[in-house]
């Protein structure tokens, strides 16, 4: 089957989606693009705009055919469009769970970006209604979907390289050049803790469960981590900050230490991923691409299969708002 898909939001995230709704048809998972929505009309046009700290994948200089795709100034007017199956929420965080639920009710299959709100309270009517929808409703949370940090999950699980000792995230970048209005307003973005460091949280979660508690240090816009678990890992660590100089390169790492052997990723380099044991350090081979094509490969699978077990839920993501919301408690002291 081919699901019919409709975007929201042609900045950055947008345009991003696009690339990678492309990239899931080249492996198959059939998908068409048949309606836009931007508050911007050159946007609907389908010239492109936005950019981020990972370049869009194979987005065009005219990012779609405005013949052949309905392109909408409101989001409600694209829900009420009944070519559309799969909607991709691609706005600012705090239209994230109203446009969510109105896609919901409307009938659509719903991918939305993180986070979903800045606060956990935000999140719960959200989980009751994708629990209760017959369409399914996403986070996109990436990481659980990219390529070397899936491999890890999958060790992590299987155990064949023994227990995690050890495992330090880091994501680092200068200020985001753009949406600049946004994202230095703290209040409507969570500044990078909601922002950048929200994805390792995630995945720290993902891999090892919730921990009994966490200590956090540093400000909104550059923080330190600790996870302690009275079962696993007993050093688990996430450095998230967007306050580098202008200039300074994206930085997106992890080291993870197992009994028997340590993994290195490091976006920035290739190979991006490196396993150390028996005085050997060897490239893992990893598959092309990145985890935006991965969730979206992985939501139009369970919609073509009638398929309800995500990798991801709207519960998991209200979670995690409310272990964010401790880390923040602590850095802000409120």
């Amino acid at each position: 089957m081919t699901v019919r898909v409709g975007i929201v939001g042609l900045g950055f995230m947008g345009r991003t989606h696009l690339g990678a709704y492309k990239s899931a048809r080249a492996r198959g998972f059939a998908n068409e693009l048949v309606a836009v929505c931007d508050a911007d009309p050159e946007r609907r046009a389908g010239r492109p705009g936005g950019q981020g700290n990972i370049e869009a994948l194979s987005v065009p200089e005219l990012m779609f055919d405005p013949a052949s795709v309905r392109a909408y100034a409101s989001p409600f007017d694209l829900f009420a469009d009944g070519g559309v199956e799969l909607v991709s929420i691609c706005t600012h965080t705090d239209s994230h769970v109203e446009l969510a639920l109105a896609a919901l009710a409307a009938g659509k299959h719903v991918l939305v970006e993180k986070p979903l709100a800045l606060e956990a309270a935000e999140i719960a009517p959200l989980v009751s209604a994708a629990e209760a929808s017959k369409t399914l409703c996403m986070p996109a949370h990436c990481m659980r979907f990219w390529p070397g940090w899936d491999w890890l999950k999958e060790r992590v699980d299987s155990g064949d390289l023994g227990p995690v000792r050890s495992a330090v995230f880091r994501r680092l970048s200068a200020p985001p050049s753009w949406s600049p209005e946004f994202y230095a307003n703290a209040a409507r973005s969570g500044g990078a803790l909601l922002d950048l460091h929200i994805h390792d949280a995630d995945f720290v979660r993902h891999c090892f469960g919730e921990p009994d508690r966490v200590t956090a240090v540093g400000t909104l816009d550059h923080l330190s981590c600790s996870y302690h678990f009275a079962e696993g890992p007993a050093h688990v660590v996430a450095e998230g900050g967007w306050d580098h100089s202008m200039g300074f390169a994206f930085q997106m790492r992890f080291v993870v230490v197992f009994e028997e052997a340590t993994a290195e990723f490091d976006l920035s380099r290739d190979p991006q991923l490196l396993l150390s044991r028996d005085g050997v350090s060897s490239p893992v081979s990893l598959p092309p691409g990145d985890g935006y094509t991965g969730e979206i490969c992985h939501l139009l699978g369970k919609i073509a299969r009638e398929e309800r077990n995500l990798r991801v839920s709207c519960r998991e993501a209200h979670d995690l708002a409310l272990m964010l919301a401790e880390e923040r408690r602590q850095i802000t002291q409120e």
